[in-house]
């Protein structure tokens, strides 16, 4: 029995448990959408746990820690703890630029440090745990409302990302490339998500624009060369790899989901049977 991890706010907005349960019962695979939280769950019962949408964990991220520290102890976990824990603090991009692996430029702000912003004119200051864009915001020529932002969320108690925003997006988008088992999969396109000098997001996460995308070569070079400096000995079952393109055209890595990303199999054919294959393969 593998258990899909979801959360009761995200379960009816969750596009990928459909397909992949549909999947799951063709191949006579016994599965069960549990709420991490669920009190009653007895996780000892699963073969292993498969993160998909516990979407709610940053508000409640202490706790969600507590859980996957107590989870596996009874059940495999996929993505494995380690890497999860690893993933789910995006201060990860930092030691990936120390691995050679071309990056949206980024500081790491903690509580407690002097908030000194770069003299850009537009950033995107967002927290440093966080999923679906939320608590994520674009300033344009603000850096008073950037400032008062990071100090709001530092105050909080919570680490800080700072990043200039690349104005390429909004014409070409945000490429996000699907690895399953180390493997490239699929690629769809997002578009812009953060106009600018507005407020955050108040939903589980903020809308999207996607569209099914062929990476260029250099994005699939950059993928390959992304999963290749992960500090870990297997490649992980999933891995999206969202990209943009800096002034000069070259793609750069905004961010690598491991924990619970969104994979839309909905928007590449096969997807799904591609990713249980790598699924039943990871699980033995």
């Amino acid at each position: 029995m593998i258990a899909l991890i979801t959360a009761r706010a995200a379960r009816a907005l969750d596009e990928d448990l459909p397909p992949l349960c549909a999947e799951l019962r063709r191949r006579a695979i016994p599965h069960e959408i549990v709420d991490w939280d669920d009190p009653e769950a007895d996780w000892s019962r699963f073969r292993c746990a498969l993160l998909r949408s516990p979407w709610d964990y940053v508000d409640r991220f202490e706790e969600f820690c507590a859980w996957l520290a107590r989870v596996e102890t009874h059940t495999d976990v996929l993505n494995p703890p380690s890497v999860l824990r690893w993933n789910l603090h995006k201060g990860y991009l930092l030691e990936l630029v120390g691995r050679g692996v071309p990056v949206v430029p980024t500081t790491l702000l903690r509580p407690g440090a002097t908030v000194a912003l770069p003299a850009l004119p537009e950033l995107v200051v967002k927290p440093a745990v966080g999923a679906g864009s939320r608590d994520a915001r674009r300033f344009r020529n603000d850096p008073a409302g950037a400032r008062a932002h990071a100090q709001a969320l530092l105050g909080a108690g919570r680490d800080v990302l700072v990043q200039p925003y690349l104005a390429r997006v909004d014409a070409v988008g945000e490429t996000a490339l699907m690895h399953f088992g180390g493997r490239y999969s699929h690629a769809i396109r997002k578009g812009p998500l953060l106009p600018p000098n507005a407020g955050a997001t108040e939903k589980l996460f903020a809308p999207e624009q996607i569209v099914a995308r062929e990476p260029g070569t250099d994005e699939l070079a950059l993928a390959r060369q992304v999963l290749a400096a992960l500090p870990f000995a297997q490649p992980p079952l999933y891995a999206r790899v969202d990209l943009l393109r800096d002034g000069d055209g070259r793609p750069v890595l905004l961010e690598l989901e491991l924990a619970e990303p969104s994979l839309f199999f909905d928007h590449a054919p096969g997807s799904a049977a591609r990713f249980v294959d790598a699924l039943v393969a990871a699980v033995g």
